[in-house]
């Protein structure tokens, strides 16, 4: 452990900084009450940290007002009470997101298609599409099953585009037109 060489030095430095600083009486007073307000402005929150921010900012309320205070001895009512209503405005502007409730709002969800009804229909569209002409019936496969553009299922069958174009519209026009099909649209 250290000692200075001149304590007297370094009261001088601390007694010349204090007289330099605005308010010396309010820095005296943050330094002997303190943990005192800050045990007050913990009982306000339930953070430690909020309570740190919550001091530090009615002490800077209390020393731009430190001048219009007239009587020093009631220091402690007037922090409290910038305190209480520090909180208090931080409080109204708090947004309130959740709401708690007994319980629990269900999700608006359609629900999950039945699987029978699923495989009755795609039973139902195979027959549909298998009562198509040969020529018809790829166009349809390969445009709709097999996912392959216009020009794609030009290529692989030989033909033009608007051959694809107009057989594909003809076969849907039958498929729509299919009685087996017509309670599902």
């Amino acid at each position: 452990m250290t000692t200075p060489v001149c304590t007297g030095a370094s009261r001088a430095a601390s007694a010349t900084a204090a007289a330099h600083t605005p308010y010396a009486s309010f820095s005296s007073y943050v330094r002997a009450r303190g943990p005192v307000l800050l045990r007050t402005a913990r009982s306000l929150t339930a953070n430690p940290c909020d309570a740190e921010d919550l001091l530090q900012t009615a002490l800077a309320k209390t020393y731009v007002a430190w001048e219009r205070i007239e009587d020093h001895r009631a220091l402690d009512g007037y922090v409290r009470r910038a305190l209480l209503n520090t909180r208090t405005s931080q409080w109204r502007k708090r947004k309130v997101d959740e709401f708690a409730c007994e319980e629990l709002p269900e999700r608006e969800t359609a629900p999950a298609p039945d699987p029978a009804e699923q495989q009755a229909l795609h039973d139902a569209m195979w027959r549909a599409v298998l009562k198509l002409p040969d020529r018809q019936r790829a166009m349809v496969v390969l445009r709709y099953y097999e996912d392959l553009s216009e020009a794609q299922t030009a290529e692989v069958l030989g033909v033009s585009i608007g051959t694809v174009k107009s057989a594909v519209s003809r076969a849907l026009g039958k498929l729509r037109e299919d009685p087996e099909l017509m309670p599902v649209r």
